[in-house]
């Protein structure tokens, strides 16, 4: 019995020691840029702007393979954000400002064809073939993929409705006079 418990003890810590140095010499340096990027991106992996997820185009943009005004979700905040750090200048004036927002569905209008359910990437929509179906309102980001793509136009986007648990106070401009 104690040899075995040894033994694999043994073989813990050889194995531990060779995934510490692999770690080490095998080590991938990351681009600070592109880490910074993704901290000013939303982080809702919606895919409104053409690249799987944040972390491609955060890098798409620290490499200059993208415009800056691409994030739906973001809005002109981000994009003003982004444009300034990466000292390019950002056209917002066609950019709809338009605030949070989640899908509702019309349980009269809804077919149950799943088009929707392929669409959302964060599972907010549940139901079943040719069954009626519901967002989950808290895992919905509110990327409007699903209402662009149902036939019956049973999706509707709704604003989040302000609470307590949501308000914030409005920053103060810079340029305001006291």
């Amino acid at each position: 019995m104690l040899i075995a418990v040894g033994s694999l003890a043994a073989m813990g810590i050889a194995l531990g020691g060779l995934l510490g140095i692999a770690a080490r010499y095998l080590h991938v340096e990351e681009d600070p840029l592109e880490n910074e990027l993704m901290g000013l991106l939303p982080g809702s992996q919606c895919g409104q702007c053409g690249f799987v997820g944040c972390g491609q185009y955060a890098a798409a943009l620290a490499h200059e393979h993208a415009p800056v005004n691409l994030c739906a979700p973001g809005g002109k905040s981000v994009i003003e954000a982004l444009a300034k750090r990466l000292g390019v200048s950002a056209d917002t004036s066609d950019h709809e400002e338009k605030g949070p927002e989640y899908a509702l569905i019309n349980e009269d209008l809804c077919i149950g064809c799943l088009r929707c359910i392929g669409e959302c990437s964060t599972d907010a929509i549940v139901g079943a073939v040719k069954s009626v179906h519901t967002v989950l309102t808290e895992n919905c980001h509110g990327c409007a993929k699903c209402f662009k793509i149902c036939p019956t136009e049973a999706i509707t986007m709704c604003k989040v409705p302000v609470t307590l648990g949501n308000w914030h106070w409005d920053k103060p401009h810079a340029d305001a006079q006291h």
